[in-house]
């Protein structure tokens, strides 16, 4: 049986198409976005919100480079992370202001953080370790004991990256969205309180980790803490596990059928304009091999 629904597919690509339907300016636009974004979680639940983030993580391929609609898309992701925290029972916001400062800010009773959602192409190639913003998340914490980074997954490294070192040493949480839609359907079973004070228990591991590249050292340690904190959540991690699995395959599906799409029209063009197009066929090609070797990458098998 399949954890993510067709119903979920389909709200990604009203969300897709919601995006690119923009009046021209970005605040407008962003609020706008947020305004809906929370009325219809508020009509729909935490299971709609759940999906959102399960497939949240791949930038659109049909979104231009650097286009108003990717830089919307990044706010809509920051969206997404700002109303979990609200629905684990924290105060949050999204913050207006965008140099050299983080998206998100949160409040629980005993602390607070600020968050940074990342997203990607899914045909993007070698990532650097300066996109997760690991580093700059520390100096943006502004007197805030915690910070969180939260990924696509997929997209993270699994064997050794600079960013767990950066993590460790700058007390940043990495984090991804399968990772936090566990917490909200835990927050569910077991209330919010418990979710909240779980989700500090994994700040606290953080600084308690020994600086180290290596993947599979960090992630075994929030892995376990998570896995630990209560035998309720053992249930709930082979299905998430299963999602983010399916999420990898609709993710895919998605980029690879704009780009079949896109590489039609270039074949119907005329002999001059196919001429003048030809690199771009090139760019297609390779961006079709870099989506079809993303593949799943074991974090959730490290406990």
């Amino acid at each position: 049986m399949k954890i993510i629904s067709d119903k979920a597919i389909k709200r990604r690509q009203y969300w897709i198409d919601e995006i690119r339907k923009l009046s021209g300016n970005f605040v407008e636009d962003a609020d706008r976005l947020e305004n809906e974004l929370e009325e219809e979680i508020k009509k729909t639940g935490v299971s709609v919100l759940v999906d959102h983030l399960r497939l949240c993580g791949n930038i659109p391929e049909s979104y231009g480079h650097d286009s108003s609609e990717e830089k919307l898309y990044s706010k809509y992701t920051d969206c997404l992370l700002s109303i979990s925290y609200t629905k684990l029972g924290l105060k949050s916001l999204v913050l207006k202001e965008r140099a050299d400062a983080a998206d998100v800010e949160a409040f629980a009773k005993k602390y607070s953080f600020v968050a940074d959602a990342k997203s990607f192409r899914l045909s993007r190639t070698a990532k650097n370790q300066k996109d997760f913003k690991v580093q700059a998340m520390d100096g943006w914490k502004r007197g805030k004991p915690y910070a969180m980074v939260v990924c696509p997954i997929y997209q993270l490294p699994n064997t050794s990256s600079q960013i767990y070192q950066q993590a460790t040493t700058g007390n940043v949480c990495v984090f991804t969205y399968s990772h936090l839609a566990l917490l909200l359907k835990y927050s569910e079973v077991d209330g919010k309180e418990k979710a909240q004070q779980l989700l500090e228990k994994i700040f606290k591991t953080i600084p308690a980790i020994n600086p180290s590249k290596n993947a599979t050292d960090y992630w075994l340690v929030i892995n376990r803490t998570i896995l630990s904190f209560s035998n309720k959540i053992e249930s709930l991690w082979g299905s998430e596990k299963k999602a983010a699995t399916e999420s990898i395959s609709i993710a895919k599906e998605e980029a690879l059928t704009f780009l079949a799409m896109e590489r039609e029209k270039i074949m119907r063009m005329s002999h001059q304009e196919a001429l003048k197009e030809l690199i771009i066929v090139h760019k297609i090609e390779s961006k079709i091999k870099t989506i079809k070797a993303i593949s799943d990458n074991g974090l959730f098998n490290m406990k």
